[in-house]
């Protein structure tokens, strides 16, 4: 059974596309058709932002009471909740998602992240009255900041989704998303929510499309801020608009990740710990720990624990609750990742487990579970983001070296650090260069700032920074 949307949410309703064009939506895991919705152009574009900023100008959603902001945040959640399992199937077959992760992000986590920014809209104090050093008061006001381009990627679409549509709300934005075209019923699947949410007409409008219309958008003169999650080398031509245009930008980038093994750690809790921190959704996260940073003195002890845990994981369809790896989200992507595999061969990389297709399955988008051993930090597949289940074993000496070793990459996103010295640890972790980084595990934590330095981005979403980036400051002098 094949899904088919012919219509595009814009404006509150249901509209014809101005164009025939199409997208496809594939099973990752029988590479079948699942659907088909339209592609917007840039004249569906140009109405959504319109619509956007009629909601905006004149509708009053931005100075709408913040209590009426959280109702219509929290019925979006109730009608989300509601199609919680069909939202989290349309993943998982759309980009191989292992149903189980599906479940608790594409899921539950997005339905937390919108009640939890409707209770920050009415807690946070949007005016605030300071003393002068030069004895009179002033006022410091915070205002939505306006019409929000928002450009979603493939690998977690309805969450990712979610981080731009709560906080923008909560603050009083109208918003454009464009979702990926490598994952797409399930925006409709949100519009649906939303239009029996009552969101009001032009507060958030849904474009499908490719990276052209992406950068139409960016640039568009009726946007005031943009948010995008994807890729750094997109996310640098966003920057350069965004700067041209001096236009706000929020920025969450790719990643490099380090996971730290001290040597006093135990193996046992680490590869318990590492299935989220290294290999979520199959390796198709930006925070994963790809790099496992191995003590000299138990090296081949680590290789050992790492190799058996990632040969102990289950591949196969995603949709199966018990499946641990499901395949990429995609023939091109698979392509990419296996480039990766042959480029560690090359440069001298061992290659200790996987590097290649499973072996029992004959179709779907797979790259088993891969280890390579002896690999130099310098070298491309531990410098370049890869996206896949492939695990690069690093060795150092010292928690100084392992530290240095950590922070040696352009990127700077998440992280972890493994020991039985939580102090220790502690330690460490305050020295890697990061935006997030767990000790004796890696869990996001949605009331605290997301984010990358370095090439891993600008800016943070999750916890009150993000509604704060969706508004802007107005001092209003009091001297008499």
């Amino acid at each position: 059974m094949t899904v088919t949307y012919d219509k595009l949410f814009i404006d509150g309703g249901w509209v014809a596309p101005t164009t025939d064009r199409r997208i496809e939506a594939i099973n990752a895991t029988t590479e079948e058709p699942l659907g088909s919705v339209p592609e917007a152009s840039e004249a569906d574009v140009d109405r959504a932002v319109q619509a956007a900023r009629t909601a905006f100008d004149e509708s009053g959603w931005a100075t709408t009471n913040p209590t009426e902001r959280a109702a219509a945040l929290n019925r979006f959640a109730d009608a989300l909740e509601k199609r919680a399992e069909l939202l989290t199937r349309s993943v998982s077959l759309q980009n191989g998602m292992p149903l189980s992760l599906s479940e608790q992000f594409e899921g539950g986590y997005a339905v937390a992240l919108l009640r939890y920014y409707a209770a920050l809209a009415t807690s946070t104090e949007n005016e605030e009255r300071r003393p002068s050093p030069l004895g009179f008061d002033t006022l410091v006001q915070r205002s939505p900041i306006g019409v929000v381009a928002a450009i979603v990627p493939w690998n977690y679409p309805v969450v990712l989704a979610i981080t731009k549509i709560a906080p923008a709300l909560a603050a009083g934005c109208a918003i454009v998303l464009k979702p990926s075209p490598g994952t797409v019923l399930d925006s409709f699947i949100l519009a649906e929510a939303a239009e029996e949410a009552q969101i009001p007409a032009g507060v958030i409008n849904w474009v499908p499309g490719g990276r052209e219309l992406g950068a139409y958008l960016v640039s568009h003169p009726g946007v005031d801020k943009v948010a995008f999650t994807g890729s750094t080398a997109a996310g640098r031509l966003i920057a350069e608009n965004c700067g041209r245009l001096m236009r706000p930008v929020t920025l969450e980038l790719g990643g490099k990740s380090a996971a730290l093994i001290l040597d006093d750690a135990d193996l046992n809790k680490v590869t318990e710990g590492l299935y989220f921190a290294s290999l979520a959704n199959n390796g198709q996260t930006c925070m994963a720990c790809t790099r496992i940073l191995a003590p000299s003195s138990r090296y081949d002890e680590v290789v050992d624990a790492i190799s058996a845990w990632m040969s102990s994981l289950k591949v196969g369809d995603p949709l199966d609750p018990s499946t641990q790896v499901g395949p990429l989200a995609s023939a091109e992507h698979r392509n990419r990742v296996e480039g990766f595999i042959d480029k560690g061969r090359a440069e001298g990389a061992r290659l200790v487990l996987g590097g290649g297709r499973p072996k029992d399955i004959d179709r779907g988008w797979f790259v088993a579970p891969t280890v390579f051993a002896d690999v130099d930090n310098a070298s491309t597949i531990a410098q370049q983001e890869i996206f896949g289940p492939v695990l690069s074993v690093i060795k150092y000496d010292g928690d100084d070296e392992a530290i240095k070793i950590a922070n040696d990459s352009d990127y700077g996103l998440g992280g972890s650090v493994w020991s039985n010295d939580s102090e220790r640890a502690m330690s460490v972790a305050r020295r890697v260069q990061t935006g997030t980084i767990g000790v004796n595990g890696y869990v996001i934590d949605l009331n605290a700032p997301f984010g990358g330095v370095k090439a891993s981005g600008i800016g943070r979403e999750f916890g009150p920074e993000a509604m704060s980036s969706y508004q802007q400051l107005k001092s209003i002098y009091l001297p008499g």
